[in-house]
């Protein structure tokens, strides 16, 4: 199958036809109409195959990933997702694995009412790079860099479950079977934190996704705002398949370093707790203050309110190579 016939069938038959969408697939480019006084919020992820997903990956779990890392880094920003192009380089022509993936790709922008609207494909080793759009009205967007000292640390959701399934996968520990299809499910299927994003625009400092690991991520926070944190080991909010599978204190080490769990992480002003915690239990969105900011510097941990030090390190994808330090 030559590549305008693959896309013909493939990639123009999609549900979601966005009235903002003045010209999409088929031309040189695609034209797009923001709404007025709408800030763009572009970003672009690229997944590699022994990567950035295991090479046995389900082709319907690939395409929703795509879409889903990138509708994530929209969500930190607090923008609504609007559009998506997609490069998918393909090591050969399967109809089979190309029909799955579509499944996952556009299940998922019809969730969300985005359209790709572009891309392109080519042959060679397996990758997917998506870029994603989604506006946000004008100054009301959420950056890294507004985080204050005395501010509260929150985060969406459950952390270290996609990291476990990946220990599983390897072969570093054993996951009891009632837990397996639950965090395989965290690590295939990432959910994109868009609603609660929508509704931190008017209550976050800063707020980020967690694709790297807490402390990755959260350091991100720290070095654009010039602060410190405190984490609080035992409020972080742990699925019961980590803590059962390798112990509470393994399970800490796993939250803190292990990536791909895209939740939110953010902050919030003392005032605005109260008005956050309501307009995300609105959402339907589950959060856990989990520490707190300060003028530090640095990024500390404590447990039953002493201090410990754990030794941490950043999120490596699905590579056996140690990080580097």
């Amino acid at each position: 199958m030559k590549e305008f016939e693959l896309i013909r069938r493939y990639f123009t038959e999609q549900i979601v036809k966005r009235k903002d969408v003045y010209l999409g697939i088929g031309d040189d480019c695609a034209l797009v109409t923001p709404g007025e006084r709408q800030h763009i919020a572009v970003t672009t992820d690229t997944l590699v195959a022994g990567v950035h997903f295991p090479l046995n990956t389900s082709p319907r779990a690939i395409g929703h990933k795509s879409i889903a890392v990138n509708l994530s880094d929209l969500a930190a920003m607090g923008a609504e997702p609007s559009w998506v192009s997609l490069a998918l380089t393909l090591p050969d022509i399967d109809e089979n694995w190309i029909k799955e993936f579509c499944l996952g790709v556009f299940d998922l922008c019809e969730f969300y009412n985005v359209q790709l609207i572009g891309g392109d494909t080519t042959q060679g080793p397996l990758s997917i790079t998506v870029t994603a759009q989604g506006q946000i009205p004008f100054e009301q967007h959420i950056s890294r860099s507004g985080a204050k000292a005395g501010e509260w640390l929150y985060v969406t959701g459950e952390i270290g479950g996609a990291a476990l399934a990946l220990q599983h996968i390897q072969g570093k520990v054993k996951v009891a079977a009632k837990y397996q299809q639950e965090i395989q499910k965290r690590l295939d299927f990432p959910i994109a934190r868009v609603l609660a994003g929508q509704a931190l625009r008017k209550y976050a400092t800063s707020a980020i996704d967690l694709s790297d690991g807490l402390v990755a991520d959260l350091a991100h926070i720290c070095h654009a705002s010039g602060v410190g944190a405190n984490i609080v080991l035992d409020a972080l909010p742990l699925p019961a398949a980590l803590s059962d599978t390798v112990g509470i204190d393994a399970a800490y080490d796993i939250a803190l370093e292990g990536g791909d769990d895209y939740e939110l992480l953010f902050s919030v002003t003392e005032d605005n707790r109260v008005g956050m915690e309501t307009a995300l239990a609105n959402t339907g969105n589950k959060i856990t203050c989990i520490g707190q900011l300060n003028g530090s510097g640095k990024i500390t941990t404590t447990l039953n309110k002493k201090a410990v030090n754990i030794k941490v390190q950043s999120y490596q994808h699905f590579s056996d190579t140690p990080p580097n330090k």
